[in-house]
Order: C-alpha cells, then sequence, then structure tokens
C-alpha cells in the first residue's frame, strides 16, 4: 500500500517524495523562510519495524541531527534542521538536484581521470574540514557522494560519523564492508585515516570500474581487507600515471602509519598528479584554481569554503607580455588579482608602480560602483596570469567571503600608503 505524502513537515511544505529506506522516507519540501528547495528526512513510530532496528536508526538519527549548523562547507551536505516529536522525527538538509556517483562506478561509465582525481581532491578538503571539527565520517562511499548538475560534489550521510566531543557515538558494525578500512571491520580505534583508506576505495572504484577486493562472501571480503594487498589501479586501466597508482595504494595501505597521515598530504599528493594528465589546451580544472588561488598572500587568511567560493566567481585570464589590460579612463566592471608574473602602473603617461604575485587593482570598483572609470593604466610587463573577479559578482558573495576581501584590500591599501610615505620621505 501506498504511503500518503504529508502536506506539510514541521513548517515545511512537502513537494513530492524523493526515496525511502526502511525505517525513513525523504522528501522534497520547501524553506519558505529562506526560500529554497530542502530534502526532508522523516522517520516515523513505524509499528511495522523491529525494535533493535528502530532503536539503532535513532541513534543515527540523533547523531546526524546534533550536526545541525556544524558543517557548512561547500562539499558537505548541510543539514539546516531537525526536530523530535512524540510521533514522528525529521531532518531537514540540502537538497542537491543529482544522483550519486554509483552511476560512474561502471566500467562502461567511467569518467576521466582528471575528474576523478578533481573529486578526490573535493572530498579530501571536506573531510579535513570535518576532522578539523571532530568529526569522523566512517561510511563514505559513492552511494553518499551526490554530484549536481553543474558537476559539483557533496558528501552527505553523517548519521554514522564519529563526533569527538559526544558522549556516546560508537555504532558498532556501522558502515559499508566494501568501503571499510582494516581497523574498522576489525572494530578497533578509528581515525581520520579510516575516511582517507574509504575514499581511496571510491578513488579506485570510479578510476577502474572495480572495487579492491571482490569476494563471494562476507567473510571471505573480510580477509582480503585485513590482509591482501590490492592491485594498482593500472592493470585494470591503462591512462593511470604512476603517481596516481602510488596515491591510491598508499591511501589503501593497510598498516596505518604508513597510510597517508593528514589529509594536507592526500591533498597535495592528489594535486601533484595533474602534471601527468592530459588536460585540454588551456583548460584550468577547478583543483588548480583552488591551489593557485591558495597559495597567493591576498588570500592568506582566507579559510577553504571562502576560497572555493572565489573559485565559483572568478575567472583565469592569461595575458602576453606588453599587452594593455586596463586603460585609464575607460569603464570596467571587474578588478583583478596577479597569480604570477609583473605589471606596470601608469597615471598620465608616467609610471608609478610595479605589481606582482598576490597584488592586485580596479578594487576600487567594488567600494564605488560596478561599472566605475579606471583612475590608472595597467599593462603587463611579463607574461600574466590574471584571477578576474566582477564586482558585482563580489557584493552577492557571501559575508564571509566579502569580509576576507575587505581585510585583504586594506592590507593592501595600508602597503600601499606605507610605500608612498617613504618614497616622499626618500625626496624630501
Amino acid at each position: 500500500m501506498t504511503e500518503a505524502i504529508p502536506s506539510k513537515i514541521g513548517k515545511y511544505p512537502v513537494i513530492r517524495e524523493i526515496g525511502h529506506g526502511a525505517t525513513s522516507r525523504v522528501y522534497l519540501g520547501r524553506d519558505p523562510f529562506a526560500n529554497r528547495d530542502v530534502a526532508i528526512k522523516l522517520v516515523t513510530k513505524d509499528s511495522g519495524v523491529g525494535t533493535d532496528l528502530r532503536r539503532r536508526f535513532h541513534k543515527v538519527f540523533m547523531n546526524e541531527a546534533s550536526l545541525v549548523g556544524k558543517l557548512l562547507h561547500p562539499h558537505i551536505m548541510a543539514i539546516y534542521d531537525a526536530d523530535v516529536t512524540d510521533d514522528y522525527s525529521y531532518i531537514v538538509m540540502e537538497y542537491v538536484n543529482g544522483p550519486t556517483l554509483e552511476q560512474y562506478c561502471n566500467v562502461a561509465t567511467l569518467l576521466p581521470v582528471e575528474r576523478v582525481v578533481e573529486i578526490a581532491f573535493k572530498c579530501s578538503l571536506a573531510l579535513e574540514f570535518a576532522h578539523r571539527r571532530g568529526v569522523i565520517h566512517r561510511d563514505i562511499k559513492p552511494a553518499n557522494i551526490l554530484i549536481n548538475g553543474q558537476g559539483d560534489i557533496k558528501i552527505s550521510d553523517f548519521g554514522v560519523a564519529l563526533q569527538a566531543e559526544a558522549e556516546h557515538t560508537h555504532l558498532q558494525g556501522v558502515g559499508s564492508p566494501s568501503y571499510m578500512s582494516p581497523e574498522q571491520v576489525q572494530d578497533k580505534e578509528l581515525s581520520h585515516q579510516t575516511d582517507i583508506y574509504s575514499l581511496g576505495v571510491v578513488m579506485y572504484q570510479l578510476l577502474t570500474g572495480k572495487l579492491p577486493f571482490i569476494a563471494a562472501t562476507k567473510a571471505s571480503l573480510l580477509y582480503q581487507i585485513i590482509n591482501i594487498d590490492p592491485l594498482p589501479p593500472s592493470t585494470h586501466r591503462t591512462d593511470i600515471s604512476p603517481d596516481l597508482d602510488r596515491v591510491v595504494i598508499r591511501a589503501l595501505d593497510k598498516v596505518v602509519k604508513n597510510r597517508y597521515q593528514t589529509w594536507g598530504d592526500f591533498s597535495r599528493d592528489l594535486t601533484q598528479t595533474y602534471r601527468h594528465l592530459e588536460l585540454p589546451p588551456e583548460s584550468v580544472s577547478d583543483t588548480e584554481k583552488f591551489n593557485a588561488i591558495k597559495s597567493l598572500s591576498f588570500f592568506r587568511e582566507f579559510r577553504d569554503v571562502e576560497i572555493w567560493e572565489t573559485v565559483r566567481i572568478a575567472s583565469f585570464r592569461r595575458i602576453q607580455a606588453g599587452k594593455t589590460v586596463i586603460r585609464e579612463g575607460d569603464v570596467g566592471e571587474s578588478f583583478y588579482i596577479i597569480a604570477s608574473g609583473e605589471a606596470k602602473v601608469a597615471k598620465s603617461g608616467s609610471q608609478l608602480d610595479t605589481l606582482r604575485a598576490g597584488d592586485c587593482f580596479g578594487e576600487i570598483l567594488y567600494f564605488e560602483d560596478t561599472r566605475a572609470r579606471r583612475i590608472t593604466t595597467i599593462s603587463s610587463a611579463t607574461a600574466l596570469a590574471l584571477i578576474e573577479i566582477k564586482a558585482g559578482a563580489l557584493q552577492k558573495a557571501s559575508d564571509s567571503c566579502q569580509k576576507q576581501f575587505n581585510q585583504s584590500f586594506l592590507r593592501i591599501l595600508i602597503d600601499r600608503l606605507t610605500w608612498a610615505n617613504s618614497r616622499l620621505s626618500a625626496r624630501s
């Protein structure tokens, strides 16, 4: 018998059902206050579900509900709200309009290698963010990583996560066996390295369409996870580089001390594999943009979430030496940050300054008008790599992102005033 769809759950109007399991149903709803679509996981007091399963799921539910508002990251599905009543309980989450990564785990539907590396890189940053807040996911698998219509990813289902500050977080046997680390299947103490292992399994499957260990029985599978070394991914796919092989195999190391010790080490090694990937001419991946932005002094106080927001609103441009980038008197709508190279600043034909990597120009638009006249001419003294951001786009960015830009602009303004005063002092 089909269960009737509620018209409203709490304060949220329900649009339609989008999924269900043994103890819960998930609905597409609408948050009328934030004016956004949301996913609502509803758990009812179903008498048809066994007491043990209901008690177990209640623990998972409360664990996930405790994360409301705590894990705000561009690659983690946000949890907005939760409530428990006598008749039902529900969690309100970010709605991601797209499938999970499961559809890309088949040999007939594999993603390009560079795309897999980029997905793994974004996952590693998100899981590092969670770890810094005392949360270990413990159930990383393709079914818990969603991909939206723009091709970006969101990690979901933190219900079985291990939280450092929680009193009762240990749920024996949680996770999916094929993606469990050796220490997890042996019920040993877990650290963030169990998530590194699981992400290694996800990478292996996305790269090859195969799991590193396949067995007819659960006992045989667990034996392999604990005792057998996996074949390198390149065994199953010839366009995988030795560097990428080494990253995946190290993530899957059975000995915790030999596995990646930190998410930072894992992320850095992932970025190094880009040197050996066949990328389209002039293409710049999100991973490369992220690393380019993070390396600049301008962004030194930015958190990862604000760097990812900058990636979304920025364009990367390459300028040959001897070219005019902006001209005095012209109307513009963008400001620029130099990623590499040198630029000359001139006014009324006289050179005023030289700008280098990490310096910005044209930022006055952000404070005055999104289409103002330029007050100086900027030309490329050498080949330039520029990060271009439209002032209007930044004005619509999050408050935290705008605050970081404001602080960086202020720091640069102080540096410029100090430099100008030193020149005046030298002349007098």
